[in-house]
């Protein structure tokens, strides 16, 4: 997102699918999604929606055959509600980060929790 207007419109795109998501999607497939970010090219011509969603690998594949699927309706909806001349493709992409930051806080703990067992052990000596 280069200039203000493609990340305004961004937030646009990430308010109004996250609404269209708690309400509209029928698709069971589709569960507990959470749209971490939206970025959107300069030429606003693609939108890249970024969502993390609960549960395992598995689940994680069906919500994104539901939301790559839910694409069209997606669209039309987002037409009638931003009034934009042209509606960007959107672009379903899994955040892995969530994973990332909770893999490192678990790392951290470990760490942690090494450290003071060593600590009682020296003290024991």
């Amino acid at each position: 997102m280069d200039n203000p207007r493609s990340h305004r419109v961004g937030e646009l795109i990430q308010k109004e699918v996250s609404s269209l998501l708690l309400k509209g999607i029928k698709d069971p497939r589709v569960g507990f999604v959470t749209i971490t970010a939206v970025e959107v090219t300069s030429d606003l011509r693609l939108a890249r929606i970024y969502f993390s969603v609960m549960g395992d690998e598995a689940a994680r594949q069906e919500t994104e055959k539901g939301l790559k699927s839910s694409v069209p309706y997606l669209r039309r909806q987002l037409g009638g509600r931003l009034h934009m001349r042209h509606i960007p493709d959107l672009l379903f992409l899994y955040d892995s980060s969530l994973e990332y930051g909770s893999r490192i806080e678990t790392l951290l703990k470990e760490i942690h929790s090494r450290q003071d067992d060593d600590q009682s052990d020296t003290e024991d000596d």
